[in-house]
């Protein structure tokens, strides 16, 4: 592969705000752990790939939203045949292992790399996988949650004020809130087919504000 980050993930991210990706890796395992991985075939690798438990970032579950990926690209590297690549996204597809967006297109890209000659590994097949899913809403929602719960106590705010950009007031932290707010509400609304309309919608609101 000689593509550099930017064009790697640039057919990850739809719209501007909703480009926060979540990474997945497979197998991870240390040199005393090799053997209790069973296989490495190609579809192993990507099933693997889409189980929370594989991904770098813990997003809980929410049930009162539909979460579902937006775009996926998974990096296989290893001694793998493209007909296996095309057998496995059949096999995802057929079992429906990956929920997307129903406004965009429900597809898994994939890019094929050679092992590394310098770091050496146990497995035939690895996985790198880069995912813009709605999920990560969870992270800011949080976010939120613990911001509110610091501001109403007066928590750390003292420390802002002997900054010189908060002598004044400490408007800029609300209007940060209000930020990730909104895009939590983007996130949410990714989700649900009339998302296009949604944005459509917001950006009258906001010509009509300014």
């Amino acid at each position: 592969m000689n593509n550099d980050l930017i064009g790697m993930i640039a057919s990850l991210i739809p719209t501007p705000r909703l480009h926060f990706l979540m990474t997945g890796y497979t197998p991870l395992t240390d040199e005393h752990q090799v053997a209790s991985v069973r296989k490495t075939t190609v579809l192993d690798v990507m099933r693997r790939l889409l189980q929370p438990k594989n991904m770098m970032v813990s997003a809980r579950h929410d049930r009162r939203h539909n979460h579902c990926y937006i775009s996926v690209l998974n990096i296989i590297q290893g001694e793998v045949d493209p007909t296996e690549v095309h057998k496995s996204l059949q096999r995802i597809r057929e079992r429906k292992l990956a929920q997307f967006i129903p406004w965009g297109p429900a597809s898994i890209q994939v890019a094929l790399s050679r092992r590394s000659p310098y770091s050496p590994s146990a497995h035939r097949v690895s996985g790198l996988m880069m995912a813009n899913h709605t999920g990560i809403s969870s992270l800011f929602e949080t976010t939120c949650r613990d911001y509110d719960k610091l501001k109403k106590r007066n928590a750390f705010l003292e420390q802002f004020r002997r900054e010189k950009m908060f002598e004044d007031s400490l408007e800029e932290l609300d209007s940060a809130r209000e930020a990730v707010a909104e895009l939590i509400e983007e996130y949410h609304a990714a989700t649900t087919e009339d998302y296009v309309n949604w944005g459509t919608k917001k950006a009258r609101e906001a010509a009509t504000r300014s």
